[in-house]
């Protein structure tokens, strides 16, 4: 057998198995009930900020640490520490994609996607849309 081969072949194999940890890692959305239930495993969860309840964010203190409290898409409300700084315009988002793992009553978030408001209004969209039509 060349090398070439043996070496394709190795690549392939390499590949097929990262292949495999990427689909372990793979997972669908949860929420807090299911996370409590199953505290040692990792979990993503859809939920909004609740902001009648109060943040903390000391970065003398802690600068990667910042505490907060949501509501899951079942209306389960739970404390989040995040580990990391505090996202700018956090305050502005829509939703919050945590991915972690209960501790206790906390959940503890090791990453956050957000999805913030659109900074266009509908009537803008429609002016926009109709000034380009004008203009072809």
């Amino acid at each position: 057998m060349k090398k070439t081969n043996i070496i394709a072949i190795g690549v392939i194999a390499l590949g097929m198995l990262a292949l495999v940890f990427a689909a372990g890692d793979m997972s669908t959305y949860s929420n807090f009930e299911k996370a409590m239930s199953q505290p040692e495993g990792k979990h993503q969860i859809v939920g909004y900020l609740s902001k009648d309840k109060p943040m903390e964010y000391n970065p003398e203190e802690d600068a990667n640490y910042f505490s907060f409290y949501m509501k899951d898409k079942k209306g389960m409300e739970k404390k989040v520490g995040y580990i990391g700084t505090k996202p700018q315009d956090f305050e502005r988002s829509e939703e919050l994609v945590l991915t972690g793992t209960m501790k206790g009553d906390e959940f503890i978030a090791t990453d956050m996607l957000m999805k913030c408001p659109s900074k266009y209004t509908d009537e803008e969209i429609q002016l926009k849309e109709k000034v380009y039509t004008e203009n072809k």
